[in-house]
This record gives structure tokens, sequence and C-alpha cells, in this order.
């Protein structure tokens, strides 16, 4: 069976500093992978390039079997396949929470203003929103404003969704509202790659767990074995300070 994202070979530098060593990763379709690492170990980067943001220097990635990298590929029409959801929400202040979903769908799949509309609405009131619809986004509490964006991500009806450290610029307290929407995706068997901090969420959520470390994929492995028996010392090192710090 075809893999639904298979990276492979990739490495990555911003000048000088090589940020992806060889990052080789399989992603089944329906599949949760959830990316843990100490900030600066590739995360954020390996989602960027997986939706183009940023250019690889060497590899290739695949989503369902073409490649992304290859020369001459429309980017844009691979960046409707990938959604990307990013820690901070990136909506438009000046515009109401629909036409922020609807934006999307309107000028890139070309759908009619009615037909954006109904189904954004539709996403809206799933993910508890409904009656925000009409407010502009400075109106809402950062929870909503990160689940209006992760909205406005599946309105594209992405075959895969990105989630880098998502929950990261909310209070504690708005934390669970994001992660709720993200658990239900999952269970609807939405195929994710998701950059988080959120430990004990990840041990939940995730099919498979890898942990980067200086731009490699030190292990990974189901999220019982990741968190409860570590091969690497470096993971467990990690996982240790995480303990220590009462956050799984």
């Amino acid at each position: 069976m075809t893999a639904a994202l298979s990276i492979q070979g990739l490495h990555k530098s911003f000048g000088e500093l090589e940020v992806l060593k060889g990052i080789d990763l399989e992603v089944a379709e329906h599949e949760v992978i959830a990316l843990i690492g100490a900030s600066g170990s590739g995360k954020s980067t390996l989602l960027r390039c997986v939706n183009l943001i940023e250019p690889i220097d060497a590899g290739r990635i695949l989503i369902e079997g073409d490649e992304i990298t290859a020369k001459g590929v429309n980017v844009d029409r691979i960046r409707r396949r990938v959604g990307i959801v990013f820690q901070a929400f990136n909506l438009f202040p000046h515009m109401s929470v629909l036409d922020n979903v609807t934006l999307g769908p309107r000028k890139v799949l070309r759908q009619s203003r009615s037909e954006a509309e109904t189904e954004a609405l539709a996403l809206l009131d799933r993910f508890g929103l409904g009656e925000k619809a009409r407010d502009v986004p400075d109106s809402l509490s950062g929870g909503q404003q990160q689940r209006v964006a992760i909205v406005r991500a599946l309105a594209m009806k992405p075959d895969l969704l990105l989630l880098d450290e998502v929950t990261s610029a909310l209070d504690p307290e708005l934390v669970a509202e994001v992660l709720d929407v993200i658990r239900e995706l999952a269970a609807g068997g939405m195929t994710m790659l998701i950059a988080t901090h959120e430990m004990g969420f990840a041990r939940d959520i995730a099919s498979r767990v890898c942990f980067l470390d200086q731009g490699r994929i030190l292990e990974e492995g189901p999220p019982a074995q990741i968190f409860a028996e570590p091969r690497e010392p470096r993971t467990r090192q990690f996982l240790n300070r995480i303990i220590e710090a009462g956050r799984l």
C-alpha cells in the first residue's frame, strides 16, 4: 500500500547550520505521528519542508506516491493536499471568522461563496464555533482562534494535516479545547503529523512517536514503548527532564 507521506533522506540547512540530517519517515493513511524533542531538534523545519514552505537541500518527499519535491511541481496544487496550522494563528484580523475560513476554498478550490460558506459553517458548528462565524478574530480567546485556524485548514479538505506546536502560544486553561479538536480529527481518521511539547497528549493520541535530536529521528515506536521503555539514552534523558518538570 502506498504511504500517505514518505520522507526519504531529507536534508535541510540554513547557511552553515544543518538542521535536518537525513530524515526518513513513512506515514500510513489515517496514522497520527507525534514529533517530540527539544527546541531546535528540527520538528518545525521538518513540517515546513513537507508543506514546501522551506525548499529542501537533498532527499525526496512523496504524498501518496507523488514526489512533491521534484522539479517543476506546482507548489500551490501540493498545498491544497497538505494543510498546516502554526502556533501563531495567522488569521486575518480585518476579516470575520467565516471570511477567514472561506477565503482558501473560494480562491484556490474555486468554490462559490454559498458552497464555501455552507461547508465552513458546518465545520465551525462541528467544533463549537458556529456562533462566532460573524465575529472578528481579535474578539475570540486564543483557544477559539486556534480552533478557527484548524477549521480554516480543514476547509481545504487536505489529505494530510500538519500541526506545529499549536498549543504553545495558549494559556494552559485553553490548551484542552484545542487538543479536543485534534482528538476528534484523529478519531475521524485524519492523517496527521504533529510537532508537540504536550507529552501526555502525544502518548494518548499518536499511533507512533518520533523523537528528534539534532536533526535526526533518533528513535521511533509506539507511544507505550517510547514513553515507558525508550531504548536510546538521549531519549531517556529528554523524557526524564519532562517528568521532572511535571509535564508527563
